[in-house]
């Protein structure tokens, strides 16, 4: 397996502290970030680069990884493997996959981690004084889909999208499903609306795509511009984020539920924004009282983590929530998660971002390994 040349390969625990200080050194460059050594963030730093060093000489088709601890990249690993873009996979069946040297500055498919960034836009709007109160139907913002007003339907508020809980029969499990028909449907947004309500909303969790699409299209309507605009002007500019990327769907549109691309380097930017309550190099960039909010576990999702751990993921506003076990107590976490194994982890106690990148789309299996990943990461941490 092809490894970018900074990384060392750290073979035992009980290798000299001054090559485990060069292991998976992250790189220098002018995006806004600046460095440290693993020993001076807190880790256990020979810890840290065997844990990297496996993942580097594993099997595993993980890409990338980067840590970041108070302010600061810590590590920043990259490998080559399989990956392709979600427009591939709406064509042939299964994708062609080619290999991919990923490094700094590569694009890389984040998927469902562009549904927090929507919800991030949502909070931006709101604290702009352009969306209501979460509280307020959904249907108040569509007076064309009048025809489709119910009691149940009436009854479902913007809240209820941000917790993926609407109460709409949706099922995104199996092929073709309900969000793959989105890169089809010419009207999204009544395609959503008219799936029937199976439950009461705000009761039971149902990842939906459709609601954030949703929701995109509400910051489009109060905003007077393209959701994606925002997300350039109001977030990606302010962050520094110049390099980006929202894939389009089969009619031309960028698909909020799953087309971002990002450098994992600026995916652990919108993580060090959740840590610092919506801030970037001083500025208020998403109101503190929005963060809190997003990262507030309000429904469990129905399953736990991987490794026989004792955490039962939750829900936010399109973010999710765990614990994870440090020095003999558990603590909390917060996620931006993306099918094939594309992760935002931040442990707000430990004041840390963990980014992953992989290409297992589809897999259960890899999803639970990232997962795990993150507890042993936590592991290292010494202080």
């Amino acid at each position: 397996m092809k490894l970018l040349l900074r990384l060392c390969f750290c073979l035992s625990l009980t290798m000299p502290m001054a090559h485990a200080a060069t292991c998976a050194a992250p790189f220098k460059q002018a995006d806004g970030w600046e460095l440290a050594a693993p020993e001076a963030s807190g880790f256990n730093a020979n810890a840290l680069c065997v844990t990297l060093t496996a993942l580097a000489q594993g099997k595993d088709n993980i890409h990338g990884i980067v840590v970041e601890r108070h302010g600061k990249l810590v590590a920043e690993m990259y490998r080559s493997g399989k990956d392709h873009s979600i427009r591939r996979g709406l064509g042939v069946w299964p994708p062609i996959a080619p290999t991919v040297d990923f490094g700094p500055n590569t694009l890389h498919d984040v998927r469902s981690i562009g549904k927090s960034v929507i919800s991030l836009l949502v909070g931006i709007e709101k604290q702009h004084g352009k969306i209501a109160a979460l509280n307020t139907p959904v249907l108040d913002y569509y007076p064309e889909y009048h025809d489709l007003r119910s009691p149940q339907l009436n009854a479902i508020h913007l809240e209820h999208l941000l917790t993926m809980s609407g109460g709409w029969k949706w099922d995104e499990g199996t092929q073709p499903n309900n969000e793959l028909r989105l890169f089809w449907k010419s009207d999204q947004l009544r395609y959503v609306l008219e799936r029937p309500v199976v439950a009461p909303p705000g009761t039971v969790w149902n990842y939906n795509g459709g609601g954030t699409t949703i929701l995109a299209d509400i910051v489009t309507r109060v905003s007077g511009q393209p959701w994606i605009e925002v997300a350039r002007k109001e977030l990606f500019e302010p962050l520094g984020i110049v390099s980006w990327e929202w894939v389009t769907d089969l009619r031309g549109r960028p698909a909020p539920f799953a087309g971002l691309r990002l450098r994992p380097r600026d995916m652990a930017k919108i993580g060090r924004l959740m840590l610092n309550r919506g801030r970037w190099n001083g500025q208020q960039i998403v109101a503190e009282e929005w963060v809190d909010e997003s990262l507030k576990p309000r429904l469990s999702v129905g399953f736990r983590s991987p490794g026989n751990q004792p955490d039962e993921l939750r829900y936010g506003y399109q973010w999710w929530d765990g614990t994870a076990a440090w020095h003999g107590r558990r603590m909390p976490w917060s996620a931006a998660f993306g099918n094939g194994g594309q992760r935002i982890f931040i442990v707000p106690e430990l004041d840390l971002t963990v980014v992953i990148t992989a290409g297992d789309y589809g897999s259960e299996a890899m999803g639970a390994k990232v997962n795990q990943l993150l507890h042993t990461l936590i592991a290292t941490v010494s202080e």
